[in-house]
């Protein structure tokens, strides 16, 4: 919050200092008026001049810079995530994004289905993730997964699976 009110600020004295050179008659009757100051107020001036130069130049790049890199994996299009779906996350990105386009992941595979636009529930998600997916099941499987293609079973497993499930059920279509 405060780097936002440092950037208004910036924008601010910068908007009043060309304020006051239009209202002077421009740069040259500017710089006549600074320079017909006592030498006190254009030490102040000088003064306040270097301290905004450096708390702009440096210090507010330096706060924007490193200011939320602690939250920046916390949520995706404004969702807040769990500490599973943030596994999960970078779980997909890892073992699932190659196939599989997500917007939240940035990722653009070709060979699986598009989960931005299926937008699954979790249980297919999980069941899918588990089970596999054949092209075309014998007639006595009651295979119910996400696409038509072919997907290997237990791409992850166990408390992964859950986790890679969530995350996808809570951003897919999101974006």
């Amino acid at each position: 919050m405060l780097a936002v009110w440092l950037f208004v600020a910036f924008w601010v004295l910068l908007g009043l200092a060309l304020f006051f050179v239009a209202l002077r008659g421009g740069p040259a009757a500017a710089r006549e008026t600074f320079y017909g100051q006592s030498p006190g107020a254009r030490r102040t001036f000088g003064m306040a001049f270097v301290l905004i130069y450096v708390g702009f130049g440096l210090a507010l790049p330096a706060v924007l810079l490193t200011g939320n890199q602690a939250n920046a994996n916390a949520q995706v299009g404004g969702i807040r995530l769990t500490a599973g779906e943030k596994s999960g996350r970078e779980l997909f990105g890892q073992h699932c994004g190659f196939c599989h386009t997500l917007a939240a992941t940035n990722s653009i595979g070709k060979i699986g289905p598009n989960l931005d636009t299926l937008v699954p529930a979790q249980s297919l998600i999980l069941h899918t993730i588990l089970n596999g997916c054949l092209q075309n099941p014998s007639s006595g499987s009651a295979q119910t997964c996400l696409g038509y293609g072919t997907m290997p079973s237990d791409v992850v497993q166990g408390r992964q699976a859950i986790d890679v499930a969530k995350f996808v059920a809570a951003v897919a279509g999101k974006e």
